[in-house]
């Protein structure tokens, strides 16, 4: 007999293990303060609704008194109440994986939460002495120089046969920029090239101009510059499996005399360059490596050297609570990260020395929604297909999937946003 594939991407689901998801004995406990926490919600959403049926098998209507985003809701038991309050987004998850509440369509809570972000307050994070349990474990899977490889493997290396499934041709992993109006025609390939350009355009690159990237992922853009630009391109990363792609891509494109990649931290590259590009890199080396990250791109430009950047921020007025509540991200997904505020960001790389083009700023943040939009739609046609890779069990699928959902309802209220910026070494 033919033995089963191991399992892949249990690291993932056990991630959780040190954390606290909320417990089952304070549901009972609690029970009698449901409908003020209920009553809560319900003063909370300014804008949208909630459709609820709760476990009694009432029927409730929380918000729903200006337009926004509709939620339908079923709570099986209290229990996901007691997470949400206790260990907030973290326990939310784990009472969906658990099958406590459920919802044809699970992105417009996300939005809703978002979306209503200044009247909920802290509702929606982690509380009192599990709020702190949680981050203390964060902490130690910051992106120290010993964790930081680990982190990136742990997520990046579940392996090109999965990505491959399910991200379109480009393998681009980051939000695409789409025409306006965002249209269903325009094809996730085209809008992902578009980004690509907006972005290298900010470079003024020159046939032979050195190129840095800082985290290249699976070498798209690597790809293009070389081609379309003419650039001379280094492209680090710390995941063996993108490195692996991206040689093979370039190789492939007969531009290996352009571009090559190599595993190295972004603390460690040498010489200097005439322009560096970064997608979606800033938000994963985590707050206490920020001032690093910002030196090692002015350490590596040229004077008069240009940088441009797309990372994904976090409104200024929720960074606080943000920051001290390990949310289901970084639980599940991303260890060691934590977006960055827009003051943020620039105070670190004006402190670094690189000028920020403020009249460069451009945000897209609806552009992303749309993009885990199609990545969760390509993904749900992979698995109803059977094409996903053996060894990714159901748990694993629907963690996924809760995770493309989450962000791509985070983006579409507005909280949080992406944005492309160019600095500039004086």
């Amino acid at each position: 007999m033919n033995a089963e594939p191991p399992l892949r991407g249990q690291h993932l689901l056990l991630a959780d293990r040190r954390f606290a998801t909320g417990a089952s004995w304070l549901a009972r406990l609690l029970s009698p303060g449901f409908q003020r926490l209920l009553d809560t919600i319900d003063r909370g959403l300014e804008e949208g609704a909630i459709e609820a049926t709760l476990p009694d098998g009432s029927f409730r209507v929380l918000g729903g008194r200006r337009p926004g985003p509709v939620a339908v809701v079923e709570l099986k038991t209290w229990r996901p109440l007691v997470r949400l309050v206790t260990t907030g987004s973290v326990g939310w998850y784990r009472s969906w994986a658990e099958g406590e509440w459920t919802s044809p369509d699970p992105v417009p809570i996300f939005d809703l939460f978002m979306r209503n972000r200044h009247p909920l307050g802290e509702l929606g994070r982690a509380q009192g002495p599990l709020r702190l349990f949680n981050l203390v474990w964060h902490a130690f899977r910051r992106n120290s120089r010993a964790n930081a490889r680990k982190n990136i493997a742990f997520h990046y290396d579940l392996g090109n046969d999965f990505y491959e499934q399910w991200l379109d041709r480009t393998m681009s992993y980051s939000s695409a920029l789409f025409a306006e109006p965002i249209e269903a025609s325009e094809s996730l390939e085209a809008a992902q090239h578009r980004k690509v350009a907006a972005l290298l355009d900010r470079l003024d690159l020159r046939p032979g101009s050195r190129l840095l990237e800082i985290g290249c992922g699976w070498g798209g853009l690597a790809e293009i510059a070389a081609a379309d630009y003419g650039a001379d391109v280094t492209g680090i990363t710390l995941s063996v499996e993108q490195k692996a792609y991206a040689d093979a891509r370039i190789a492939a494109a007969g531009l290996s005399d352009r571009a090559r990649f190599e595993i190295c931290d972004y603390r460690d590259v040498p010489g200097q360059f005439d322009a560096v590009a970064s997608v979606e890199m800033v938000e994963a080396v985590g707050e206490e490596y920020w001032p690093a990250y910002m030196e090692a791109i002015a350490r590596a430009l040229r004077p008069g050297g240009r940088a441009a950047i797309q990372y994904i921020d976090i409104d200024d007025a929720i960074f606080e609570s943000y920051r001290t509540d390990a949310d289901f991200i970084q639980t599940y997904i991303f260890p060691g990260g934590m977006l960055i505020s827009e003051s943020r960001f620039r105070a670190a790389a004006e402190k670094a020395g690189l000028r920020w083009e403020q009249d460069s700023l451009h945000r897209f943040g609806l552009h992303y929604s749309e993009t885990l939009r199609r990545w969760r739609e390509s993904f749900d046609r992979a698995v109803a297909a059977g094409a996903l890779p053996k060894g990714f069990d159901d748990a694993f699928v629907k963690l996924w999937r809760f995770y493309l959902m989450y962000c791509e309802g985070g983006f579409a209220g507005g909280g949080i946003d992406v944005v492309q910026v160019t600095l500039v070494k004086p």
